[in-house]
């Protein structure tokens, strides 16, 4: 799928400033969140990966890293914006609950969230931020959070790659693989995308219960 430029050339200029501005706060989140180790990932973010998602009228929202999100504001689809390289692409961007079904037993962890290649930076008119274009459509949609009633809130955690030569022969994962038990790290190692560039994450609670 391919994210609306137009659309998006208008949202980032008047985003939601949460946005993470530091390596060293995002590295120190993921940290702190047991990330690097649950996903048995080296994570020493080299950029700021902005995940936005949009808000139907009212601003969009711009992640930081550990932000609570309500789960009504993560329908999505994401947009993706880098910041700190002058590398163009092609990236790979993820997103995987390693807290699935509850973080006490992800028995069905990691649940794939998003998985993307091709993505390219583009400066669009009044963006902050270059944006991530994909040309290609996506190995796997964006499929909103939905923690399962009386779970804890999930760690939804978002990864940017460097897209080896050969990603797009890839067949480790397809549309439609199984977006249960994933394995990042594994994929990672199987189709040479070696450790994550940036990331971000947030945590998303379940619906609270009707009145």
């Amino acid at each position: 799928m391919r994210w609306s430029s137009i659309f998006w050339s208008v949202a980032l200029f008047t985003l939601v400033v949460a946005q993470d501005t530091s390596l060293q706060a995002v590295k120190k989140a993921f940290d702190d969140a047991h990330i690097p180790g649950n996903l048995a990932i080296t994570f020493n973010p080299k950029v700021l990966l902005e995940v936005t998602f949009p808000e139907p009228g009212k601003l969009p929202i711009t992640l930081h890293a550990g932000v609570h999100l309500p789960r009504n504001s993560t329908a999505g689809p994401p947009a993706f914006s880098v910041i700190g390289t002058k590398s163009k692409g092609p990236f790979v961007v993820a997103a995987v609950d390693p807290d699935a079904p509850t973080p006490q037993t992800p028995t069905s962890a990691q649940i794939r969230h998003f998985l993307g290649g091709n993505f390219s930076a583009r400066q669009i008119w009044r963006a902050s931020t270059p944006l991530l274009t994909n040309s290609t459509p996506a190995v796997t949609e964006f499929h909103q959070p939905t923690p399962p009633a009386g779970s804890d809130a999930h760690r939804y955690v978002f990864l940017i790659f460097e897209q080896p030569a050969g990603f797009n022969a890839q067949t480790f994962v397809a549309p439609t693989t199984s977006i249960s038990l994933f394995n990042i790290s594994q994929f990672a190692s199987e189709v040479g995308l070696g450790a994550p560039i940036g990331g971000t994450f947030m945590l998303v609670a379940p619906d609270p219960p009707a009145a």
